[in-house]
Parts: C-alpha cells; sequence; structure tokens
C-alpha cells in the first residue's frame, strides 16, 4: 500500500524508480537483494516491504511475522551499506512503542517498556531494523539511514480479507456487507473505547517526498502521524456514514482490543513545516471507492 502510494504521488515523475515486486526480487534472498542493490546503486532506498495485518492475523501467526520482516529489514539494511547506498528511509511502526507507555508517544519511548503482546513480533523486527540504521550512522556519520514513524495507516492498495486487513479496511468489508445483506446491527471488538490513529497512505508518502530533500533536517527517528485520534465506534459510525449503514453497533468483549491508546507525538513533525492534509472522511470516502472498484462489488 505504501510503495503504491509513492509512486502513484504527483512527484514520482521527478525521480527514476526501481520499484521490484516479490516475485521480481525476494527480500527474503540477501544474496539476492545485495546483488540487485549493487547492480543498480539508489541513490536512496525507502524500505517500505513487509509482512503486516491486522491484530487477527499478527496473533495466528507470530513467527511470520517476526522473522519474515526482520529478515526484509536485515537484507535491505545491510546490503544498502555493504554495497555503499548513502541514504535511505526505513518505515518503522507505532506499534514499536511500549503498550504502557503515556500518550502522546514520544520517539525517545522506543525500548522504554513492555510491546504490546497482540503484535510483538512485528514491532521486535521493526525495533531491530531502526536500531540497525542508528547504529550504521553512528558508524559512518556520511550516511542518512533515518526511520520514520508512521501512525496507522489506510488508503488505496489496502487488504481487504478478513484474515490480513487492518481496522478500517476490514470495517468497510464489514458494513458493506452489512449493508447489503440488511442487518440490522454490526459487531464491534471489544468496547469501542481504544483509540487509533488512522493517517492516510496518500499523505505518508506526501511527507516522504517532502523528507526525499531534507534528509539532513531530519532528527534520527520522526513520527509521521495526524496528532489526534478517534475512538473505534468513531471509525466505525464514520465509515457506516460513507457506506451508508443506517443499522446500530454490538460490542464483542471476548475479543481482544490491543493498547487502549497510540496517538504518536508530531511535535517534531511539525517543526519540520509539514502537516497531513486528508480529512477521515474524505479518506474513508476514497477508500471505499477503491474498494468497490478494484474488487469489482456489488453496490
Amino acid at each position: 500500500m505504501v510503495g503504491r502510494n509513492i509512486l502513484e504521488h504527483s512527484e514520482s515523475n521527478q525521480h527514476l524508480f526501481v520499484a521490484p515486486t516479490s516475485k521480481e526480487l525476494n527480500l527474503l534472498d540477501r544474496d539476492a537483494v545485495r546483488a540487485s542493490l549493487s547492480q543498480e546503486m539508489p541513490d536512496l532506498i525507502i524500505h517500505s516491504a513487509g509482512l503486516v495485518g491486522g491484530i487477527q492475523a499478527n496473533i495466528a501467526n507470530p513467527v511470520d511475522f517476526l522473522l519474515k520482516n526482520v529478515d526484509m529489514g536485515l537484507n535491505v539494511i545491510t546490503s544498502a551499506a555493504s554495497v555503499g547506498v548513502k541514504s535511505l528511509i526505513n518505515l518503522g511502526s507505532s506499534c514499536m512503542y511500549p503498550r504502557k507507555a503515556g500518550n502522546p508517544l514520544n520517539e525517545s519511548l522506543i525500548l522504554q517498556g513492555e510491546l504490546e503482546p497482540t503484535n510483538e513480533g512485528y514491532a521486535l523486527a521493526k525495533i531491530i531494523s531502526t536500531r540497525l540504521c542508528e547504529y550504521i550512522v553512528r558508524e559512518d556519520p556520511t550516511k542518512h539511514y533515518q526511520t520514520l514513524i508512521p501512525c496507522n495507516l489506510y488508503g488505496r492498495h489496502d487488504q481487504y480479507g478478513n484474515n490480513n486487513s487492518h481496522l478500517i479496511p476490514a470495517v468497510i468489508r464489514k458494513i458493506h456487507e452489512a449493508k447489503l445483506a440488511g442487518n440490522e446491527t454490526v459487531s464491534i471488538w471489544g468496547d469501542g473505547t481504544a483509540r487509533r490513529e488512522f493517517m492516510n497512505a496518500a499523505d505518508l508518502a506526501d511527507f516522504i517526498y517532502f523528507a526525499i530533500d531534507r534528509l539532513d533536517q531530519l532528527p534520527q527517528n520522526l513520527n509521521v502521524g495526524l496528532g489526534h485520534d478517534y475512538s473505534i465506534t468513531d471509525y466505525y459510525r464514520a465509515i457506516a456514514s460513507v457506506v451508508g449503514f443506517s443499522g446500530s453497533f454490538e460490542y464483542d468483549l471476548s475479543k481482544p482490543v490491543g493498547m487502549k491508546q497510540k496517538l504518536v507525538d508530531v511535535n517534531n513533525l511539525h517543526s519540520l513545516g509539514w502537516r497531513h492534509e486528508i480529512s477521515l472522511i474524505d479518506g474513508i470516502t476514497e477508500a471505499y471507492k477503491f474498494y468497490k472498484e478494484s474488487f469489482k462489488i456489488e453496490i
């Protein structure tokens, strides 16, 4: 999702991109990654690849979420350093922050407490890549290997499957199907009070282009987010309004909900002069349109 939004951005034609698919370049194969980077010798790498999913997928597949993401991060970052690539933007995740840390979550909180168990494997993998970038810069200050830590993301090219999608695409599909079936209620995991910060992937892509020209101004680790959040129930209501579902919600208290709040501190981001532009309703409207068009969904 993030990679495709980067390639679709209006400024993409100002750069020459090499963006191999997983079939064209297996990032789990270190020799293949090193050979590819040696051949291309890019000026900058944006490491946006990863095995991703929501709570259900993370709980079901913790080994894959840890090992595959660790391997991809190590293969890309160490290969880049070894062949002499000077600049790399590594994408982390706000799940790297301790589960009991006070919100908003400042960049200094990494490794300052226990992680959220429902996505611990993915978080550990992202922390390893983040620390590796720090160590590389420490050993060679001429390199720009920096980590952006986005809040939760959604948008065009998201995953809408039942088992591997994040909150917003999963709820879009759930509410759309409930509307078609004439259901009067939709179930929400937990009590709906947990709070999340979701930014549109197109906004993250916009910041990446902003950052490309300012790598020497960026801190080593930088949150990228909205600076405000909504409850899970708020997201369900917003999506229901876009989809046109007029039923009610019921709460399944037997389901896991993850951290009660996950809001990133954007003071450092805003000090650079960048802010997001896409509102929640506009973003959900575009995501719903993409869902219907891409999956040939009945309206």
